[in-house]
C-alpha cells in the first residue's frame, strides 16, 4: 500500500453517531454514516478505543482486548462495519492501548489476587525505606504515579490515571500476549494499528528517581529499548503484511529518535504522530495556561520535523486535531472573523506538507470549541484534575476556567454536529456530552451551502493526482515573515509552492527569484486567485492560503 497518497480520518466512536437514542455513539451509528465518509473520499479510518472498558479514561483503560463495549455495540456489528467499509475502499486502523491496561482487566485482577505470573505483568515496588513512594515520578494526569496495590503494602505504577496500570514489557510474557491481541484484529480484517504512547513502554527495570530538576518522563521516554520492542513487534504481527499501516504516537520524543521509529529498512512503524507543533501555545511549556501561539515558534517546529524527517528519510503523520487537543480553528484560526478561510488555509497548509495528513471528524466542517460556562460541563478526567490543581495553586474559578476552556480535551470531543437540532443530530437521547454551536456549524448546512468540506474533498484529490504532493521533498520558503508559512516541495522536474497567511490582514510574500517568470497553475486557492506566471510578489488577503504548482 502507498499510504503517501492515502488520506486518514479519526473517529471518536463516542461522539459521532448514536443509533440507539443512548446519548452514546456506536457502531451501528458510524456504518449508517459511511455514505458521508466515502463522499469525502478518505482512504482509512483511525478509531479511538470501543474495546470493553470502565471508561475512567474514555477508553484508553482497556479491561478486554477481545471483546467490543456493549457501549458501542457488538462484535458483529464491528464485523459489519469492517465489512461495509471495505465495500468503499475504506480501511480500518484500531487504537492499541499496550502501555497500560485498565485495573479491572483480568490480568490485573489475577495479579491482586497473588498470581505470581500476573504479577510479573507489572511494575510492583516496595516503598523506600523511609516509607515513601518507590521514585519520584509524576503522572501525566497530575499527582504521583504510584498507587497502592490493594493491601500488599507494595505499589503499582501508572504514568496516567490510577485506574491505569503499566505494564512491564521487559516481561517477554507480557509483549506476547499483546502481540496476540494485534494478531487477533489482522484476522478479523484490520490493516492499520495507531498505538497509544508507545514509546514510554522502555522504562528501566531498576526504576530510579528523576535527577532533581528533572521531569520524570525524562526517565522512561524514547529509550533504545523501544527500537528493539517495534522491531519485534512487527515482526511478529503487522510486519507480516506489506499493506498495513502502523503510526506510533510518540510522547516528548526528538527527530532523531523519530527517523529510527519509521525509516522503512528498520522494520518498526509507518509514522508517527508527535506533538510540537501543538505547545505553541503553552507559556513556558505548561499546557494549562492562555496565551496567543506563537507563529514564529510554530513555523520553527513544522519546519524542524520536516526537514529532519525528509532528510533522515522518516515518515510524519501530519495532524491539527484529535481527540486529545482543542480545534485548531480556535488556537491558530480565527473563528469569530474568518471561520471559513481560516479553517480552508490550516488544511492547505497542513496537507500540502511531506507526510500522511489525518482529519478529525467534524474538521471538515469547521468545528470550533464549545461555549461551556461552568466546570460541570466538562466530563473528561484530565481537565478537572487541572481545574482543582489551577484553584489549589491560587487561581479564581473564573481564570482556571478561563484556560480550561482554550485547553480541555473535551473541546474536540463534543458529539459531531449532524444538524441545528438541539442535540446537533447526533442522538434522540441525552447526549454524553452537550453541543453548542451546532446552529451556525453543522453538516447539513456544509453540503448544502458550504466551502470547507469541498475544500477539503479538493485537498484529498489533489494527493492522489499529483505525485509532488505524496512523493515530494520539502525545502522552507522565508521563515522570517511575520504572517506566512511558506515552504516548497519539489518532485522531479516539478516544483510546488505553499504559502499560507496565518492573520487577518492583508501581506505580500516576495518569491523566489529563480521562480520568476516561469510559467504556473494555480492547484488550489482559498479567494480563487488566477495566475498564470510567478510574481515577484503575491498578495495574501486575510487567511489566505495558494499553492502554485511549476513545471521546469
Amino acid at each position: 500500500m502507498n499510504f503517501k497518497n492515502k488520506v486518514i480520518y479519526q473517529i471518536y466512536p463516542k461522539s459521532f453517531y448514536d443509533s440507539d437514542g443512548d446519548g452514546i455513539g456506536d457502531l451501528k451509528g458510524i456504518i449508517a454514516k459511511i455514505p458521508y465518509l466515502q463522499r469525502l473520499n478518505i482512504d482509512m479510518i483511525w478509531f479511538n478505543p470501543f474495546f470493553v472498558s470502565p471508561q475512567n479514561d474514555n477508553g484508553y483503560d482497556i479491561a478486554d482486548y477481545y471483546a467490543i463495549d456493549p457501549l458501542f455495540g457488538t462484535m458483529a456489528d464491528f464485523d459489519e462495519l469492517v465489512q461495509q467499509l471495505a465495500k468503499n475502499n475504506i480501511g480500518v486502523m484500531l487504537d492499541m492501548v499496550l502501555n497500560h491496561c485498565s485495573t479491572q482487566h483480568e490480568w490485573f485482577q489475577k495479579a491482586l489476587a497473588g498470581d505470581d505470573k500476573y504479577q510479573k505483568f507489572f511494575y510492583l515496588r516496595d516503598p523506600k525505606p523511609d516509607g515513601s513512594l518507590p521514585n519520584n515520578w509524576t503522572s501525566k494526569f497530575g499527582g504521583p504515579a504510584w498507587s497502592p496495590f490493594g493491601i500488599t503494602g507494595k505499589y503499582y505504577l501508572h504514568l496516567y490515571d490510577p485506574s491505569q496500570a503499566d505494564l512491564n514489557w521487559h516481561n517477554p510474557q507480557v509483549r506476547s500476549e499483546l502481540f496476540k491481541v494485534v494478531n487477533f484484529w489482522r484476522n478479523k480484517g484490520v490493516k492499520g494499528f495507531r498505538f497509544d504512547v508507545i514509546n514510554v513502554t522502555g522504562k528501566d527495570e531498576d526504576l530510579r528517581d528523576a535527577p532533581e530538576g528533572m521531569d520524570s518522563k525524562m526517565m522512561y521516554t524514547d529509550t533504545p529499548i523501544v527500537q528493539d520492542y517495534l522491531q519485534e513487534l512487527n515482526q511478529a504481527t503487522f510486519g507480516q503484511d506489506k499493506d498495513i499501516i502502523t503510526v506510533g504516537e510518540m510522547s516528548s520524543t526528538d527527530i532523531q529518535n523519530s527517523v529510527l521509529y519509521t525509516r522503512p529498512d528498520r522494520h518498526e512503524l509507518t509514522m508517527v504522530f508527535t506533538f510540537h507543533h501543538l505547545k505553541v501555545d503553552y507559556q513556558n511549556g505548561e499546557k494549562w495556561t492562555r496565551v496567543p501561539f506563537d507563529f514564529k515558534q510554530l513555523k520553527q517546529s513544522l519546519n524542524e520535523w520536516q526537514v529532519g524527517m525528509n532528510n533522515g528519510g522518516g515518515w510524519n503523520a501530519l495532524f491539527w486535531n484529535n481527540h486529545d487537543q482543542p480545534w485548531a480553528l480556535n488556537r491558530f484560526g480565527d473563528p469569530q472573523h474568518y471561520r471559513v478561510k481560516s479553517a480552508e488555509m490550516l488544511a492547505t497548509s497542513m496537507h500540502l506538507l511531506r507526510g500522511t495528513p489525518y482529519i478529525y471528524q467534524g474538521e471538515e466542517i469547521g468545528m470550533i470549541n464549545p461555549d461551556y460556562q461552568s466546570i460541570d460541563d466538562y466530563v473528561d478526567i484530565e481537565t478537572k484534575n487541572a481545574y482543582q490543581k489551577m484553584l489549589d495553586n491560587g487561581k479564581t474559578p473564573k481564570q482556571a476556567l478561563a484556560i480550561i476552556q482554550a485547553k480541555s480535551r473535551d473541546n474536540s470531543r463534543t458529539p459531531m454536529h449532524w444538524n441545528s437540532s438541539t442535540n446537533s443530530g447526533f442522538t434522540t437521547g441525552k447526549p454524553w456530552l452537550r453541543p453548542t454551536n451546532q446552529k451556525q456549524i453543522n453538516v447539513a448546512d456544509e453540503l448544502d451551502h458550504g466551502e470547507i468540506f469541498n475544500y477539503y474533498q479538493k485537498l484529498i484529490k489533489l494527493r492522489k493526482a499529483y505525485a509532488i504532493i505524496a512523493q515530494g521533498d520539502y525545502e522552507p520558503l522565508d521563515l522570517t515573515h511575520p504572517q506566512v508559512f511558506g515552504y516548497l516541495r519539489k518532485y522531479q522536474k516539478q516544483i510546488l509552492i505553499v504559502l499560507n497567511n496565518y492573520y487577518g490582514q492583508t501581506t505580500k510574500f516576495l518569491l523566489p527569484q529563480k521562480y520568476q517568470e516561469l510559467s504556473t497553475q494555480v492547484l488550489i486557492n482559498n479567494y480563487h486567485q488566477v495566475i498564470s506566471k510567478v510574481p515577484k510578489y503575491i498578495e495574501l488577503q486575510p487567511y489566505e492560503a495558494i499553492a502554485l504548482l511549476i513545471n521546469k
